[in-house]
Order: C-alpha cells, then sequence, then structure tokens
C-alpha cells in the first residue's frame, strides 16, 4: 500500500491556531494540488478531533477529477477513513453526510446506534498504524493519504509506516504554544527531502520514507500479492517470495512453474537466468523458508546459504503442520541477518485458511 501523509503548517510549525476560526494555510494554488492528489488515492485518513473542530466534507467536488475516477473504474469519492478511541462524533458531520464513498471508523469500543447506521465500525483492541493498514489492505484500500491532525501524523511518522509526506509550509506565525503543532512528543526518524516548491505564497516540501523497515513493509506486501496467485492445495502452503538484489527484483510463488517448486525456489531460478549474483541480496518471504522438504533434497534455507544472501524477512514462521522449521536458526548461524515481521501474520494465516484452518 502507497501512503502519503499531507500536512499544512505555519512558518513556526503549527497545524492551526488556537480557539476562534480555522487557520488557512494552504494558498489556493496549494488547495488544487491537494485536490488533485487526493483523486488518485483509494481512501483518506483523518483524526477525530479534526472532524469535531474543522468539520470537512473530503469530497472530490472537482468534475473533471469525477469523471477521471470514474474512467479509470472508481468511484467518484474516495473512501473516508477516521480513528476514535471514544467514538464522540456527531453522525450529522459532513464526514457521514457528504459524498458517495465509504466511511469507516476505527475504534477501541463497540460503537453502535447512528454511527453504526452511516459509517462501517472497525473495533480493535489497540490502535495503531500498523493495525490500521492491515484493515484497510483487506478493503482494497491501495493508496492511502492521512491528513491528521496531530495524533493521527504522530502515529504514522512514529511507527514509520508511510512512502511519502508533503508538507505546506505558510508564510505566518502562530506564535501560541497552546495551538496544535505538527506531531506530538516522541521518536521520530530523519526524513529524507527529495523536491521543493512554491505554489502561491506555499512552500511545498516533499519527503521520502527511506527507512529500512518501511522498505520492508513494501516487499512483504509484494510477496503476499505473488502468494494470492498460488492455488491453495492440502498438501503444500501459498507462499509468496521476493529477491531484492540491488536494483533488481524477482517475484516467486509457491508451484508457480513446477508443482514441487517452493516461492523462494522460483524467485532464485528467475534471478540465476538473469545472470544475477546473489550476494548480499534479501530474501522476502511470506513465510519461514523451509529447513528441511520430503519433495527435494535441498531446503529453500540451504539455498539462501549456498547463494551468499545478506538478509531474510517473513512474516510468519512456519506453523509445525508438515514439519518443525529450524530455519531461522540455520541462518543466523550463517550469518544472515533474519527479520520477522509479525505484522503481517494474520493476512498468511487468511491466505492458507485451507492447511492453518482445519
Amino acid at each position: 500500500m502507497r501512503i502519503i501523509l499531507s500536512a499544512a503548517i505555519s512558518a513556526d510549525g503549527y497545524l492551526d491556531s488556537y480557539g476562534g476560526d480555522r487557520l488557512i494555510l494552504s494558498s489556493p494554488e496549494d488547495w488544487r494540488a491537494i485536490y488533485a492528489l487526493r483523486a488518485e488515492c483509494d481512501a483518506i485518513l483523518v483524526g477525530a478531533e479534526t472532524l469535531r473542530q474543522d468539520n470537512p466534507s473530503l469530497v472530490i467536488r472537482n468534475p473533471k477529477l469525477r469523471k477521471k475516477r470514474l474512467a479509470e473504474g472508481r468511484s467518484a469519492d474516495i473512501m473516508k477513513v477516521t480513528v476514535s478511541g471514544s467514538g464522540d462524533l456527531d453522525p450529522a458531520l459532513k464526514f457521514f453526510t457528504e459524498g458517495q464513498g465509504e466511511k469507516v471508523i476505527f475504534t477501541t469500543g463497540m460503537l453502535s446506534g447512528e454511527l453504526g447506521e452511516v459509517a462501517t465500525i472497525v473495533s480493535r483492541p489497540e490502535l495503531t498504524a500498523n493495525v490500521i493498514l492491515m484493515a484497510l489492505q483487506k478493503m482494497g484500500v491501495k493508496t492511502l493519504m492521512v491528513e491528521g491532525g496531530s495524533r493521527v501524523l504522530s502515529m504514522f511518522l512514529a511507527e514509520r509506516v508511510w512512502d511519502e509526506f508533503r508538507l505546506g509550509v505558510a508564510p505566518v506565525f502562530v506564535a501560541d504554544e497552546r495551538a496544535a503543532r505538527l506531531v506530538l512528543d516522541g521518536d521520530y526518524p530523519p526524513m529524507k527531502l527529495v523536491k521543493t516548491e512554491r505554489l502561491g505564497q506555499t512552500a511545498v516540501l516533499h519527503f521520502e520514507n527511506r527507512t529500512q523497515y518501511r522498505i520492508d513493509c513494501v516487499q512483504i506486501s509484494r510477496a503476499m500479492h505473488n502468494a494470492s496467485m498460488a492455488t491453495p492445495v492440502n498438501e503444500r502452503y501459498r507462499v509468496g517470495a521476493v529477491i531484492v538484489a540491488g536494483d533488481k527484483i524477482f517475484d516467486g510463488y509457491t508451484g508457480e512453474n513446477d508443482p514441487l517448486n517452493h516461492a523462494e525456489e522460483e524467485a532464485i531460478a528467475k534471478a540465476l537466468a538473469a545472470g544475477v549474483d546473489l550476494k548480499g541480496a534479501t530474501m522476502y518471504s511470506t513465510i519461514e523458508p523451509c529447513s528441511m522438504r520430503r519433495s527435494k533434497p535441498v531446503s529453500c534455507a540451504q539455498l539462501i546459504i549456498e547463494h551468499g544472501f545478506g538478509r531474510v524477512v517473513f512474516a510468519l514462521s512456519e506453523p509445525d503442520n508438515f514439519a518443525r522449521c529450524k530455519s531461522e536458526q540455520l541462518l543466523s548461524e550463517a550469518g544472515i541477518e533474519v527479520i520477522e515481521l509479525p505484522e503481517f501474520a494474520d493476512e498468511v494465516f487468511a491466505l492458507n485458511r485451507h492447511i492453518v484452518g482445519k
């Protein structure tokens, strides 16, 4: 999923003034660019406090943008998403009453009554950026725009789950410590500035997230897509793999070219056929690579070691349905960095209900 953060601040770092009417920080030219970017997305997410204070409609009103979305086979309006721990939201807000797109509320409680009639309620014991993203991905969201406020932006920035950050800076000062700042206190990694532009009186800074964690999440998501193409068979898991070797990427999934082939060896075979040296490469797999197998003499873990991979990233340790896997230990002992991303485990289980659901 592509995740775009968007915000506008004063020159001294505030999202708004304190009290009174909303402080408009974006120039008309900047707003036009924001509306066009929204129209490229599948969903937009804002915090509940933003809804209460600003009552935005978040509807695409430009007829050309709506026509373009319809021509692409999408709904004219994007999905609208908010996060509210308390569920204290007025169903008469424009967020719920305007636009034809689906409305979604993430909450830690159980909401009912009028809100349940105007929105889809998603309840989770804990609300994190990763929890929200996993749920939205299952709803078919491929591009998400996150517009804040402070709490929501801080959550995504701190968890490092974003790809692009579009930050508009207005030539005004708020100079009031009671006003909302861009982010809350926390631990945030450095960002990479990739472009600047002037839109009217707004300076727009474009940042990219180049942290390894975000890169790993993107490639595991790609591996999940590969796994979805594997045919469910009772004797094997549906596994997807991705190899990143320098600027080369190779995909594979279980049984892609041979019913006996595992996803990892499918991807390795493609890389070798292309003449790529796999020394130091990263193997991404939805399930921990096998350490033993009945169908062939060489396991995926052995192949990874023999070809000199530098890293292995997987979403789920192999369940004990067929064998007791020891790949993590074998790979680590061979000097290969092993990373597990358990936040993707539920998706792996969903792809393999034909085995783990029994």
